[in-house]
C-alpha cells in the first residue's frame, strides 16, 4: 500500500510549459503500466503545447476552471467534470482560456 496525499508533494513543471505546475500522485513504475497520475494548475492563458505520445493513452479529467483541449486539429470546450481520452498518436493541446485557473487529474497508460 502507498498513501500520499497532494499537501505533502513537491510542486513540480510540466514539461511542455514551465509556468504550468503540477503534483505527481503516482510515478512511471509505482503500478504496472501506469506512467504517472498528476494534478496540474493551468494558470490563465497558459497551455500544454501541441504533442503525442507513442507509447501511452492519457486521461484527462477536469475538476475545475475552462479551456480547449485541441486533439487532432478539432477544438473541443473544457469545463469541470469533463473527462477526456487521448489515444496513442493524437496530436493533442490543452488551453486554460478561462479567467481562473483550470486544474486538470490526469494519468498516463502504457500501450
Amino acid at each position: 500500500m502507498k498513501i500520499t496525499s497532494l499537501e505533502n508533494i513537491q510542486e513540480s513543471d510540466v514539461s511542455h510549459n514551465s509556468l504550468i505546475k503540477k503534483k505527481v500522485l503516482v510515478s512511471n513504475g509505482d503500478i504496472p503500466h501506469i506512467t504517472y497520475f498528476s494534478k496540474a494548475v493551468f494558470p490563465p492563458g497558459e497551455l500544454a503545447n501541441a504533442h503525442s505520445h507513442s507509447d501511452m493513452t492519457e486521461v484527462f479529467f477536469i475538476e475545475s476552471g475552462t479551456g480547449v483541449i485541441t486533439v487532432n486539429g478539432d477544438d473541443i470546450p473544457l469545463e469541470a467534470g469533463m473527462c477526456v481520452t487521448i489515444e496513442p498518436h493524437d496530436l493533442h493541446e490543452l488551453n486554460n482560456t478561462g479567467p481562473t485557473d483550470l486544474v486538470v487529474l490526469y494519468f498516463g497508460i502504457e500501450t
